[in-house]
């Protein structure tokens, strides 16, 4: 892909040093340039540029607007011990982008093409990426159908972009464990939905449940299976593990779950970690039980923007259980700290998992 490097005008320019000597809280501040590329059926993907962080122009008709033909992806940037630019597994988000597009039946970006257009803009925005440990800078690739059109169909014009913002931790609390409540009455995705993959309809879904636990005291939601109510599937737009002793429990996928990278990390590590996995239906009835005596000894979520988050009360049906002794467990801190170590590059990667730029 030919990609034009075009000047940031002065009204659009920031200070990066400025910016980061700030609190940055999460998602909160962006830099000043992003990627955009655009689709249309007679020219395929075309037009691909580093330019201003700026507003969009899109008719008031435009068909994302009205169908919610739009997806994105996240991913970050970080210094490693060695000064070197750091990317966790990042054709996994692009083939994971590929396959929202094809459900959304939105124009596929090859691997290559996404992978180049990240990396350049990465490097153009090298100072700012912060440098506290913890801290990265967060990358959000999104596709949306930009053509007129009010009909429910597939659009014939897309555009991608990639918009870059600083962030600190996810939660304020940084590697402190999160109070979470089941949801009776809403459903995030059913099987056969979209629940698989990153579209924002996903997460419109959710604001509801999140804000009425959020007035009850608690941080998150974690949505169950939309037939029965019974099983659990994922915390906000997290990954949900139970920890059994030296066994990780956690949602198999039945479509209706979003693949995550960090979910699928940790699987692939956990062997060489002493764990074993089980990907399974998790009854939310038989794990509450668990955690009140002692079976079910910790509970996690993870994801690219926390990476592991310990939980320490879990509520459900009204009654709260507390997990474990309400701190983060010896297991779920390996993880976290072995997946960080693995990343920051102060463990060893012999996975392969960390492109380097």
């Amino acid at each position: 892909m030919e990609i034009r490097i075009r000047e940031v005008p002065a009204e659009y320019k920031k200070n990066p040093k400025e910016v980061l000597a700030g609190p940055l809280g999460f998602g909160k501040l962006f830099t000043d340039r992003m990627f955009q590329v655009k689709w249309t059926e007679e020219k395929g993907w075309h037009d691909a540029e580093i330019c201003a962080h700026m507003p969009l122009q899109l008719d008031p008709a435009a068909l994302v607007l009205h169908y919610a033909q739009e997806l994105f992806e996240g991913m970050k940037a970080y210094y490693l011990t060695d000064g070197s630019i750091g990317l966790f597994r990042p054709e996994m988000n692009c083939k994971r982008l590929n396959a929202s597009a094809r459900r959304l039946v939105m124009p596929e970006i090859p691997v290559e093409d996404q992978m180049q257009a990240i990396e350049m803009l990465v490097r153009e925005l090298r100072d700012w990426i912060p440098t506290q440990p913890g801290y990265s800078l967060y990358i959000r690739p999104t596709m949306i159908a930009t053509n007129p059109l009010l009909g429910v169909q597939p659009a014939r014009e897309y555009l991608y972009f990639v918009i870059c913002s600083p962030v600190a931790a996810y939660f304020e609390r940084g590697f402190q464990p999160v109070r979470v409540a089941t949801s009776l009455e809403f459903v995030r995705a059913a099987v056969g939905g979209l629940g698989q993959v990153k579209a924002g309809a996903n997460y419109a879904a959710s604001l509801m449940a999140a804000a009425e636990a959020k007035k009850r005291g608690y941080d998150q939601v974690v949505w169950l299976d939309a037939k029965e109510h019974r099983y659990i599937e994922e915390m906000g737009g997290m990954n949900v593990f139970v920890v059994y002793g030296d066994t990780l429990k956690t949602c198999k996928l039945t479509g209706s779950i979003l693949p995550g990278i960090t979910r699928d990390s940790i699987l692939h590590m956990a062997s060489d970690l002493g764990l074993k996995v089980e990907e399974t239906l998790l009854d939310v009835n038989e794990v509450v039980k668990d955690f009140d005596s002692g079976k079910a000894t910790e509970a996690f979520a993870c994801g690219t923007a926390a990476v592991v988050t310990a939980i320490s009360h879990f509520q459900h049906d009204g009654t709260e259980h507390k997990v474990g002794d309400g701190q983060p467990g010896d297991v779920t801190t390996k993880l976290y700290e072995t997946l960080t170590g693995i990343q920051s590059g102060k463990l060893e990667d012999r996975y392969s998992w960390v492109h380097r730029l």
